[in-house]
């Protein structure tokens, strides 16, 4: 079956943080997640990319962050004292995140902002990882720029999103099952078929002449990942 790549505005965006819908849709996100077996797919991701010890990340639409501190516990043993910025148009990293991120010797840094204008800016700042999670599918026009930007700050850059096919459609429709609410709903289906297939993401991706690695490839049931390694990190 082939579907066209459509974006369409999700709810869950334009809703106010301590919107009860809000607040119950992230709940909704993180047994989504771990239904796909996203953390298990982005720790092998970044164990794959061949970085010994990575200083600082970024987590771009980093939401609540609880993803991003699954990972995080998987990670720190090998990769101590990481400077981990989080960024995302609200403040949505509560207190228990934030002192689980501590233990770990993991130091946090908040930065609240749309990240089409943090793209706009000079790339005064590096990271040595760049990741985000079913969030790249919320662009469409704008995602060669964001790709262009990514690549200037970050020598590695990990992304694991929806891919737009028949069985993550289907079941898109079904995570009513799963007690989701209306929001999650509705915007589950609207992820899907903003979703990526094949090697879009990778047609994108800014390349000059021998300079990046590009892995872009499906994972689990429902995920399309790309994986891309700067040749001279």
């Amino acid at each position: 079956m082939s579907l066209p790549r459509l974006v369409s505005p999700e709810t869950l965006d334009h809703l106010a943080e301590s919107d009860p819908r809000a607040i119950r849709s992230r709940k909704d996100l993180q047994r989504i997640n771990r239904i796909m077996g996203t953390r298990g797919i982005m720790l092998k991701m970044l164990l794959n990319a061949g970085i010994s010890q990575p200083c600082r990340i970024i987590e771009l639409g980093a939401g609540d962050g609880t993803l991003m501190l699954g990972l995080a516990r998987k990670l720190a043993g090998q990769w101590p004292g990481v400077h981990l910025t989080v960024l995302d148009r609200q403040n949505l990293l509560s207190q228990q995140t934030m002192d689980g991120f501590n233990q770990l010797g993991w130091q946090v840094e908040l930065v609240m902002a749309d990240v089409l204008e943090w793209a706009s800016t000079p790339a005064e700042e590096t990271w040595d990882i760049a990741l985000c999670n079913l969030f790249l599918h919320h662009f469409d026009d704008q995602l060669p720029a964001l790709l262009q930007a990514i690549s200037q700050r970050t020598q590695t850059f990990v992304a694991c999103e929806p891919r737009r096919a028949r069985l993550p459609l289907i079941a898109s429709h079904l995570v009513g099952f799963i007690g989701a609410n209306a929001v999650t709903r509705e915007d589950a289906v609207l992820s899907v078929h903003a979703g990526f297939r094949d090697e879009e993401l990778s047609g994108l991706w800014p390349q000059g002449p021998g300079q990046w690695q590009l892995a872009e490839y499906s994972a689990g049931l429902f995920s399309h990942c790309l994986l891309a390694t700067c040749k001279h990190n």
